[in-house]
């Protein structure tokens, strides 16, 4: 269980997965997970804002992807919606343009329909909304040199 803990944090939810999956009995599960939660070693509330940010760093996603996430390593959803609350809408445009920024180019020479698509599909992918997604593309295209009209 220790050993767990030093590779990376976890999720209280995870652990007792692990302890799980290694046939401990869930009483003494329980006691032990109660007793690294008292001791500190588990915070779900920490874990949440760690994964959120290193996340949004890492690999640029929204909060609609970062909540599945959360969900999916057994946050509870009021410690999820407590550490998705400190991204800002304009934060997340702007983390949208730079991931459009960083990809358009290796779409170089394609068609501007083609970009568009590929380029909706990867924020999709991330968690961002279609209005936000199309917004975004289809300022960063109107800014291409490739796409500006002279």
């Amino acid at each position: 269980m220790l050993r767990q803990l030093a590779m990376a944090p976890r999720s209280r939810a995870q652990l007792e997965d692990k302890l799980r999956a290694r046939a401990c009995p869930p009483e003494v599960a329980g006691r032990v997970l109660d007793r690294f939660t008292e001791l500190g070693l588990i915070d779900d509330e920490a874990y949440a804002q760690t994964l959120v940010r290193s996340r949004r760093q890492t690999k640029g996603l929204a909060r609609r992807a970062l909540a599945h996430e959360l969900r999916r390593t057994g946050v509870s959803d009021d410690i999820a919606q407590q550490s998705l609350a400190s991204i800002e809408a304009d934060d997340e445009a702007d983390q949208a343009r730079r991931l459009v920024d960083k990809r358009l180019r290796s779409l170089h020479g394609l068609d501007a329909s083609v970009q568009t698509r590929r380029l909706a599909g990867m924020l999709a992918r991330k968690g961002y909304g279609s209005s936000l997604a199309y917004r975004v593309i289809r300022e960063a295209l109107a800014d291409s040199p490739e796409h500006r009209r002279d």
